[in-house]
């Protein structure tokens, strides 16, 4: 079991126009820079098995709580949490702490942007390692009007953006039941029930499946996100149109060498033409569901050292 207290303890750094809370580790070995880009509705908390090893294995670690989380600022305009910001707020950390590239780690959303940051800004990332989520590939036309015809409108991208605020609000007032609902492993599989599937989840009084973690840890989340609320993380999925225009001028092969990790039970569809946008990619798979470096982090912790060898 990890103690919260083992944690490193952050600083604020400011960055172009926000503040980001940052937590490092292994300054003593500066020069092999590693930074781990969590999910949502996660924090930096998310690699608390990680850092460790890595530190360990040689690595200077920086986790920042992205913009939008913990005590990261939160801007108000919904545009500022596009790719561009948030690929902006990761070069920022690079310049902040004297690097010109870093290995990049990210997990759910988190490697969304990573996918994003190595198109836009290719010179700052030497490494690619992503967890969940795959290279998305460019629909021929925006993302959540693509997905409203394929899924409807209460499809939880295109429920965010169509109807802005509301399940925010909900969020916020079961901050506790909808963290403890979500975060959860062995899930049984069942028919959708009607309406839109995260609010259903922050309302539902009994959870599913098991939990990912222990009370404590699940404590460290909670904390967070009453103090932060989720609006900040849902306006990352506001910006997937946005995004969408951002990148149509983008070369988008990824020619760095990258580790994509998934999990076998996670409900997030592998990529199967992924070597096609990311040459230089080996694959693994790992027992276990969404949550993957908090589901099996010895495993996954050897995956990633293993590769980075």
């Amino acid at each position: 079991m990890f103690d919260s207290a083992d944690f490193p303890k952050p600083a604020l750094i400011a960055l172009n126009d926000v503040e980001l809370e940052v937590f490092e580790a292994g300054r003593e070995n500066e020069g092999n820079l590693v930074v781990l880009c969590h999910g949502w509705p996660e924090h930096a908390y998310a690699w608390r098995y990680q850092i460790p090893a890595l530190v360990e294995a040689g690595y200077h670690v920086i986790a920042p709580n992205q913009r939008g989380y913990g005590r990261s600022s939160s801007p108000a305009e919904i545009r500022d949490y596009d790719i561009e910001h948030l690929s902006g707020d990761l070069t920022g950390l690079l310049d902040h702490y004297g690097y010109d590239d870093a290995t990049f780690v990210g997990h759910d959303w988190g490697a969304n942007v990573v996918w994003g940051l190595t198109l836009l800004h290719p010179s700052r990332v030497s490494k690619v390692i992503n967890l969940a989520l795959p290279y998305q590939e460019r629909w021929e036309k925006p993302w959540i009007e693509m997905m409203e015809v394929l899924f409807g409108p209460d499809f939880y991208f295109v429920h965010f953006n169509k109807q802005p605020g509301v399940a925010d609000a909900i969020f916020d007032q079961n901050v506790s039941q909808f963290l403890r609902n979500m975060f959860r492993k062995n899930v049984p599989l069942s028919l959708p029930a009607p309406g839109m599937a995260m609010i259903n989840l922050a309302q539902a009084e009994t959870p599913l499946g098991d939990p990912i973690m222990s009370d404590s840890d699940l404590a460290v989340f909670i904390s967070a996100f009453e103090a932060s609320g989720f609006s900040g993380g849902v306006n990352w999925y506001r910006n997937l149109d946005r995004n969408w225009h951002i990148l149509a001028g983008v070369d988008p092969i990824i020619q760095q060498p990258a580790l994509m990790i998934y999990g076998q039970h996670d409900t997030i569809p592998k990529f199967d033409r992924l070597p096609e946008f990311v040459p230089n990619v080996d694959v693994v798979s790992l027992d276990c569901g969404h949550w993957i470096q908090q589901e099996r982090p010895e495993e996954t912790n050897q995956a990633i050292l293993s590769w980075l060898e």
